[in-house]
């Protein structure tokens, strides 16, 4: 048993230690790609081979190889860490473990398909999460994701390609992130891969070039991956002392469609680089279902690293929206067509009337009804 000075017993813990450094987080390199098959992860493994071999702790934390070939090649001979496994409703499933590479700290972790739902019963729901806390960890992280599966592109991905994407990732995540890389291919070079059997297996290849991997949708997908990346790299350099800030309300009620209109404002608030802000007004005491779903759109907001702000009804939804964008300086506006019937609309007014009418300066979108 040792015994402290009798110099030092007075003293606190925190005198006697030396100042704390400030705790260093982790880089995050994010490698995006239009559609499954670009070759998100080769290049990701490619990476974490060169920095092991330069001698940094560098292991593979969790790999989505899809059976194929080329992408367990690449793998070989790498560090792969050992997945968690857990049993849920009588199956045996497999997660990153995320508590066991906090406690080995590695220099650098390579996390795959960072947009997948973790199994129930997991302490994040996300992937994204669980890079969240190795980042905060100061454990450097390269990942990869698919353009489609950002959360302000879902209902413009859905109408491109005609599929709904379930695993979504917040703007936000790549946003933050130190590096954002396109790995870049043709529609036309994915679409051979996948004939060669390099993506699907051959039971699969010809609904998956009929479907989805179509030329039309694979060039738009391409497009938007190319500006969303130049969006994230212009945003890395943009002055941020910027005089004019672009501010983009969007105003919700409590129903289904205003969470198109939520992703909609959060592609306008990426594209500008600017603030969003989603505004419920209140019109009367919610239901139960309806509390749910506005909680659901607070979410999504967070997600898409906006502001949620309920407001008290001011002489009307539309006067009270004119006053929120006078006080925030609000420069665009965002609008659903009103579920109100005409008779409704002229005993009561139009939201959208008085917004149009009393706002000057600023631009205002109004979205139909789908």
């Amino acid at each position: 048993m040792s015994v402290m000075p009798d110099s030092l017993e007075a003293r606190s813990p925190t005198e006697n230690a030396p100042a704390a450094e400030p705790a260093r987080r982790g880089h995050h390199k994010i490698f995006v790609g239009m559609a499954a098959g670009v070759g998100k992860t080769y290049r990701a493994l490619g990476e974490i081979r060169e920095l092991f071999s330069l001698g940094k702790n560098a292991v593979v934390g969790i790999l989505e190889t899809h059976g194929r070939a080329e992408t367990q090649e690449a793998a070989r001979g790498l560090p792969v860490f050992p997945r968690r496994e857990l049993e849920y409703k009588g199956t045996r499933l497999t997660e990153l473990d995320l508590d066991g590479l906090l406690k080995l700290h590695p220099d650098v972790v390579m996390v795959d398909d960072l947009a997948h739902a973790n199994a129930p019963d997991s302490r994040n729901a996300r992937r994204y999460e669980d890079v969240r806390e190795l980042l905060d960890a100061g454990i450097d992280v390269i990942s990869t994701v698919n353009i489609q599966h950002l959360e302000s592109l879902n209902d413009l991905v859905a109408k491109i390609t005609g599929v709904r994407v379930k695993e979504r990732l917040p703007d936000q995540i790549v946003a933050d992130a130190d590096e954002v890389i396109l790995v870049d291919v043709t529609p036309q070079l994915l679409r051979e891969r996948i004939r060669a059997g390099k993506i699907y297996s051959p039971d699969k290849v010809d609904q998956a070039l009929k479907n989805f991997f179509t030329d039309e949708n694979l060039t738009a997908l391409r497009e938007l991956a190319l500006r969303q990346v130049a969006d994230a790299v212009q945003g890395e350099d943009a002055d941020q002392a910027q005089l004019v800030r672009e501010r983009i309300l969007v105003a919700i009620s409590a129903e289904p469609e205003s969470g198109r209109l939520i992703r909609r404002g959060g592609r306008i608030a990426s594209r500008f680089n600017g603030d969003l802000h989603i505004v419920y007004v209140e019109t009367g005491k919610l239901g139960r279902d309806e509390s749910k779903l506005l909680e659901a759109f607070k979410a999504s907001t967070e997600d898409l690293g906006g502001t949620f702000h309920t407001l008290k009804n001011r002489g009307g939804v539309g006067r009270t929206l004119v006053q929120f964008v006078r006080e925030h300086h609000v420069t665009q506006v965002v609008l659903g067509e009103s579920s109100r019937s005409r008779f409704q609309e002229l005993l009561r007014g139009s939201v959208i009337h008085t917004v149009l009418r009393e706002t000057s300066g600023v631009d205002v979108y109004v979205l139909t009804r789908e």
